[in-house]
């Protein structure tokens, strides 16, 4: 009988390095108290789409992708109308087009099938769904206010390193660590905090830590000072 991973241990963190990671995220919060996806969306649908579609593509590529789609397929069954063939040329400026095209055609289908049109917004039901993995599901999840998941991208798995708040080898072990230690109020709107703070300040190459809010308190701004 196969054993089911274990999770990471969770660390111990010092009175000190509670209180600095409890100001990060007040910060955060005093900066951007309602963060929100960049991805345009109108429903749950739309979102989950648009969720699907940003896999490997940037959120402005997506955009400007299904603000045309969108217009003409904006529900499962006009999907379904559309099919593969109507929806590629929609989607071909994205990475993976015909992956996903045929992925979100798929979705599209059970959607009708098994639940009259709407989108499930449970986990279990969402993953179930072709071209959602648990990164996708937590999104959606995260950004309906439904479950307090925080998603994993490479901005957050690098913020996260960065700012010492997880060691993780893996997304699964950043968020795991991550939601060990985001305050409660914060853990809905965490994804989103770290997700632009890591898109727009702490970017990969060169990072602007004089444009950083939380500088003084990131255990790896002298990696870059000077840089």
């Amino acid at each position: 009988m196969r054993r089911a991973a274990r999770k990471p241990a969770r660390r111990r963190r010092s009175p000190a390095e509670i209180v600095r990671i409890a100001e990060i995220f007040a910060r955060f919060e005093q900066a951007q108290s309602d963060p929100r996806t960049e991805l345009a969306y109108n429903t749950p649908y739309t979102l989950l789409v648009a969720v699907v579609l940003s896999a490997q593509a940037t959120d402005k590529s997506v955009n400007k992708a299904t603000e045309q789609l969108f217009r003409v397929a904006d529900t499962p069954w006009k999907m379904l109308e559309l099919g593969e063939a109507g929806l590629t040329p929609y989607i071909a400026s994205i990475g993976l087009f015909r992956t996903k095209a045929k992925n979100v055609v798929a979705l599209s289908r059970i959607l009708v099938d098994r639940y009259g049109g709407e989108t499930p917004l449970n986990r279990a039901a969402l993953q179930e769904l072709p071209g959602v993995g648990r990164k996708t599901a937590s999104v959606v999840l995260n950004e309906l206010g439904i479950e307090p998941a925080i998603a994993v991208d490479t901005h957050v798995f690098r913020v996260a390193h960065r700012l010492g708040l997880s060691k993780g080898k893996t997304p699964e072990d950043v968020e795991h660590d991550l939601l060990a230690i985001v305050p409660e109020t914060g853990k809905t709107r965490a994804h989103h905090w770290l997700i632009l703070h890591g898109r727009y300040v702490c970017v990969a190459r060169k990072p602007r830590c004089g444009e950083c809010l939380v500088a003084d308190l990131c255990p790896s701004r002298e990696l870059f000072l000077g840089a």
